[in-house]
């Protein structure tokens, strides 16, 4: 960029130069003046035009002739043959400062996705036979223990295993306050080390790794194109050969049917109409708002893996949430123990063995509940009942572990819990022993997420959850959610996502939100699908197109008013280029604007245009 900068100050001195310099008062000749006058105006032309010229050659040769380098060479060169040198000189120097705009425009975007390009790790510090080795991260395996000190990016996935310091998730998450971790909390690759020693258990191979999948995601992006970015392309691929086309009728029709009309006249009229034909504006603007617009989602932790879902987001009328993990905090709290005929420590202690081998949210708060080690010996089977619960032989009992449709399908006679929460039925030999009250707490973001997304245009809210009628109810009646669907089994889910799918408007849009390993299905299954990422499930990550890396829900209204005020910029981009383009095409037509009005249409407009797009980064007003 700071060479191209300093071709053109030269070229705009030596330009300056030749406009404004008495040449022919200096030099006694008039003829000698000109000709200085002219060969400055040459030399200025080629240190900007240079490399414009050879880009034309080259295209030419490979049989690709119609671009912007093409229309831009044979405008100048045309100039210079009827005599038009500084309209020659300043169509050149202007198209290069539109250049240097647009160059300057991506350099400011790509900045944006390289802050996030820069939580890439560069090492790891294993502990291998008593000493520290730094090896590649990839070169890590599952299981061994890194030494992470301070100021140092964590390099993988992993889990606290001895000391504590505070982490810098900025780059990860978007969030600037700093977060305390301890000893058995789990960390993400990526995240910067601040003050304290820590060793970490590695979790995931560096290709798995939370990092890892970040960079994948972003480096993709570009290569998913919206409708808009396609049209473009299209558009530039048949407009272009079409102008060249009708700038040559009107450099040779005129003169051959109107009388008295000068084939120099014309050729210069058609000239000026190539350079204001050029489709700079719309073909640098559109891409550049787009890809602004995803590297402004990064900055606040929104990971958007192509511009044809940023687009998409924009026309979303139906947002679907699952419940745990996305609305509420899918933190489960055992808060009452219930039991018949046997001591509640014995139901709680049955329950967590049957739930032993079990990584739902709900098993993990039983087993924690539970609080003592589990001797596996004891037990001898265990089998999942999808979307019922679990049954298990623990010693000579036969128990399940379930909902209330586990107890009927068994011909368990239970009394039935009235309380809210989720409740865990529990029978012991075919005979109801008792239940489990457990509870979810509703994430703080979640409300204030509701009311933004209606405010931002979307028509319903739904909430989807396998969880019993009354739990459902009761929080989305707490939240004001439009409409809530419950004791769905995942295939149950995928069918109502179908239902409003057929729901929708033609041109509407529906985002499911969720974050389990169930959800994934769903993800893909909707318009938009969104993961979050902070502690979803990878599979759920690896099928949405949006990556919410903090879990906030009300993150999905950043993305939507972002997604808004880019197709905004690019409506705006579109309709002013067009418009003034239009009209300077039929001035220049009737002879009625000059190539300096053609390099406003092409050049001014292009970096009005590039300027409007750069609006897109400022995500300020977004959070």
């Amino acid at each position: 960029m700071k060479k191209k900068l300093r071709k053109i100050i030269i070229s705009a001195i030596l330009f300056v130069i030749a406009l404004v310099v008495p040449f022919e008062k200096l030099i006694h000749t008039s003829y000698n003046a000109e000709y200085i006058n002219n060969a400055i105006f040459v030399i200025a032309y080629l240190v900007v035009g240079l490399e414009i010229l050879k880009k034309a050659l080259k295209k030419i040769m490979r049989g690709k002739a119609f671009d912007e380098n093409f229309l831009m060479s044979v405008a100048t060169i045309g100039a210079f043959a009827t005599g038009e040198f500084p309209e020659a000189v300043a169509v050149m120097l202007f198209y290069q400062i539109g250049e240097l705009f647009q160059s300057y425009a991506v350099d400011k975007s790509r900045k944006s996705i390289a802050s996030l390009m820069d939580i890439r790790p560069d090492y790891a510090n294993v502990c291998r036979n008593e000493d520290v080795e730094k090896v590649e991260p990839d070169e890590v395996k599952i299981g061994e223990i890194i030494l992470v000190k301070p100021g140092e990016k964590i390099p993988l996935d992993g889990k606290i295993v001895e000391g504590q310091t505070t982490i810098d998730t900025k780059a990860l998450t978007g969030e600037s306050v700093p977060r305390k971790v301890i000893e058995g909390e789990e960390v993400l690759s990526g995240s910067i080390n601040i003050n304290g020693v820590i060793k970490i258990e590695v979790t995931k191979e560096f290709g798995e790794s939370t990092v890892s999948k970040i960079l994948e995601l972003v480096e993709s992006a570009s290569s998913r194109k919206s409708t808009s970015e396609n049209f473009i392309t299209k558009f530039a691929k048949y407009y272009t050969p079409t102008v060249v086309i009708v700038a040559v009728l009107l450099a040779i029709l005129p003169p051959i049917i109107i009388k008295d009309a000068s084939f120099t006249t014309w050729l210069y009229r058609a000239l000026s109409f190539l350079v204001v034909s050029c489709p700079c504006a719309l073909v640098i603007s559109i891409p550049l708002s787009f890809f602004g617009g995803i590297g402004g989602a990064s900055k606040m932790g929104i990971l958007i893996k192509g511009s044809n879902y940023l687009e998409a987001l924009s026309k979303t009328e139906i947002v679907l949430f699952d419940k745990t993990g996305t609305l509420t905090e899918g933190v489960f709290e055992v808060q009452k123990v219930e039991s018949i005929n046997i001591a509640k420590e014995e139901l709680l202690k049955i329950a967590a063995y049957t739930e032993n081998y079990s990584n739902h949210p709900i098993a993990k708060s039983i087993k924690t509940a539970y609080g003592k080690e589990i001797d596996e010996k004891e037990i001898i089977k265990t089998e999942e009942l999808s979307g019922l619960g679990i049954y298990a032989k623990i010693r000579k009992q036969e128990v399940f572990a379930g909902n209330e449709k586990l107890m009927k399908e068994q011909n368990i006679v239970f009394t039935k819990c009235e309380d809210i929460g989720t409740i865990v039925y529990i029978a012991i030999d075919k005979k109801y022993a008792g239940y489990i009250l457990i509870s979810d707490k509703i994430k703080e973001d979640s409300k204030k997420a509701i009311k933004e997304l209606k405010k931002n245009g979307v028509k319903q809210i739904v909430m989807l959850t396998g969880d019993r009628k009354n739990v459902g109810e009761a929080v989305a009646k707490e939240l004001e959610i439009d409409q809530v669907f419950t004791e769905l089994l995942p295939d149950g889910k995928a069918s109502k996502v179908e239902e409003l799918l057929q729901a929708k408007s033609e041109k509407g849009k529906l985002a499911f939100a969720g974050d389990g390993i169930n959800d994934a299905p769903v993800l893909a299954l909707a318009d938009i699908g969104i993961a979050m990422g902070g502690m979803g499930a990878d599979s759920a990550i690896e099928a949405a197109d949006i990556v919410i890396m903090t879990d906030e829900p009300s993150k999905i209204v950043s993305a939507i008013r972002l997604s808004k005020k880019t197709m905004k910029i690019v409506m705006e981009n579109i309709v002013f280029a067009i418009f003034v383009k239009i009209a300077v095409l039929v001035l220049t037509a009737f002879g009625l604007s000059t190539m300096w009005e053609a390099v406003f249409a092409d050049v001014g407009v292009s970096v009005i245009a590039i300027i409007n797009a750069l609006r897109v980064l400022n995500v300020k007003n977004l959070k």
